[in-house]
């Protein structure tokens, strides 16, 4: 495939101009006029038949396709000055940026990162954390781990683990729970998925009430505020073991509904760097050693 010349210089100074939103400290970092910046931004927009940034009083704002293009210059630019920086030094190093749900990173993915480390010392992972909204082309991300059912528009997703859902409480409030239907009295934590209180108290065997209250994006923060004794949540027990095996927070029944599960998820116009086909297949690894095949 014949590559189209692509602009170098321009390119860099619009990554430079849209992370710091000026023409100016642009070419100071650059080392260069701010005029010279000025003009290869423009001949880049002139290039690309669009305007990338607005002119403003007091510097710039990005455009839409400013935004766009923007993540994918930095990461392009990062990817290139950890190769030359390991190559320089007798090492070359590798980049992988995975964006993981909060619940995923914090109760499975960090306590194993590092045996990650350990098989793959020259990956550079960049961990980030969501609340399962993400941008993989947006944000530049390698992968992301997200909840769902494994649909997502123009992505490639490999199944993980189911993560049920069951009740968690502080163990004050527990102390009150015989059975489901002791529910209904207590304050019932929900988050954006507006039916999994029904599909539990379904399993369960009891009509379920009219849920009000706070609605949280995060079943960390929704632990977190049953630990605090704010309520009930409604969370994955498998992704808050240490709260529970500390007594902070007490599964009072052994009722659980699967919602769905968690995935790998990449881009599907994304060609796998070697990076992202070692972290694939050492999470494929280590999920099979916790839940055989």
């Amino acid at each position: 495939m014949v590559r189209p010349h692509l602009p170098l210089n321009a390119l860099r100074a619009f990554e430079a101009s849209a992370r710091h939103l000026s023409f100016t400290r642009a070419a100071i970092e650059l080392c260069v006029t701010q005029a010279a910046v000025s003009h290869q931004v423009k001949a880049l927009e002139t290039r690309l038949g669009v305007q990338l940034f607005r002119r403003l009083p007091r510097g710039l704002a990005l455009t839409d396709e400013g935004h766009a293009l923007q993540p994918a210059l930095a990461e392009s630019f990062d990817r290139m000055a950890e190769l030359v920086e390991g190559i320089a030094g007798g090492e070359a190093t590798q980049l992988l940026s995975v964006a993981a749900v909060g619940t995923f990173a914090t109760g499975w993915l960090l306590p194993r990162l590092p045996a990650f480390r350990a098989a793959h010392p020259r990956v550079d992972l960049r961990l980030f954390t969501n609340n399962n909204r993400v941008d993989l082309a947006g944000e530049g991300l390698d992968y992301a781990i997200r909840f769902g059912d494994g649909a997502w528009h123009a992505t490639e997703a490999m199944p993980l683990m189911e993560a049920p859902l069951t009740p968690l409480c502080s163990p004050a409030m527990a102390r009150g729970l015989a059975e489901p239907r002791d529910l209904l009295g207590l304050p019932l934590l929900r988050s954006y998925r507006a039916d999994e209180w029904g599909r539990w108290f379904g399993a369960a065997g009891v009509a379920a009430p009219a849920l009000k209250g706070p609605v949280f994006d995060s079943s960390l923060v929704m632990a977190e505020a049953a630990l605090q004794g704010a309520g009930v949540a409604l969370a994955p027990a498998s992704m808050l073991g240490r709260a529970i095996d500390d007594g902070a927070l007490v599964r009072p029944f052994g009722v659980e509904v699967a919602t769905g599960r968690y995935w790998l998820t990449w881009l599907k116009s994304r060609a796998p760097s070697p990076a992202m086909v070692g972290f694939r297949e050492w999470i494929a690894e280590e999920i099979s050693a916790v839940i055989p095949a």
